[in-house]
């Protein structure tokens, strides 16, 4: 499964990848920010990947302009409750000190709050200024007793998201290369039954096209 937007590509994870991002997630500088810390062993990561390895968990590796340069996820999803909580780690050090932890985190507030009608949360901790900055301007609060926390949850607040990124866009999207949201599933995704799972819960007046090809099927979605 790819979600594309742009210049921004998210592609789901696979058992091939894990070795990378067990490497990433283990580099100082990201786990630095995470709330585990310990050293994570080649078993300890094949035990993570199947423990998310459904659709109640969407992990992804982050791409931009065809770079691998992180992870982000959607996880604990509850579908029927429409919640999810997300995260994200940018792992090539050159990009860390840019925009791209704002572009991910709009483009996937989109596909989440729109397309899904998700309410999202995320754990932040106290001590990351940098992601505490970029998450409060998109519209995330702190929820209810979370003061005396170090990883401290927050909420996005949708009309805020919306009110917000209606600024930023223009100069976003132009570093996007362009606003369209397309979805690629490939034959796995559709013989598992995840494109169908993951279809019927979009409102299909989003959808503006449907395209198969000889790698699987793409959804495009009317700019969001």
């Amino acid at each position: 499964m790819i979600v594309r937007k742009g210049n921004i590509v998210f592609r789901k994870i696979t058992v091939d990848d894990i070795e990378l991002v067990r490497n990433w997630r283990n580099s100082h500088h990201v786990k630095q920010y995470m709330a585990y810390r310990e050293t994570i062993t080649p078993e300890m990561q094949l035990k993570w990947f199947h423990s998310i390895n459904n659709v109640n968990n969407l992990y992804f590796i982050f791409e931009y302009k065809g770079e691998k340069i992180g992870v982000f996820n959607a996880k604990d999803i509850d579908w029927e409750k429409g919640s999810m909580e997300t995260g994200i780690f940018i792992a090539v050090e050159k990009y860390i000190h840019t925009e791209l932890p704002l572009l991910a985190v709009l483009s996937f507030g989109d596909v989440g709050l729109r397309l899904f009608q998700m309410d999202i949360l995320a754990h932040i901790l106290k001590s990351n200024t940098r992601a505490l900055r970029y998450n409060k301007l998109l519209g995330f609060e702190l929820c209810p007793d979370q003061e005396a926390f170090e990883n401290q949850l927050y909420k996005l607040n949708k009309e805020k998201f919306f009110n917000r990124t209606k600024l930023l866009r223009p100069a976003l999207y132009k570093l996007m290369g362009v606003k369209d949201t397309v979805l690629h599933f490939n034959h796995k995704d559709i013989e598992s039954g995840l494109k169908d799972f993951l279809i019927s819960r979009i409102d299909k007046a989003f959808i503006s096209d449907t395209v198969p090809d000889e790698t699987g099927l793409t959804i495009k979605f009317i700019a969001i």
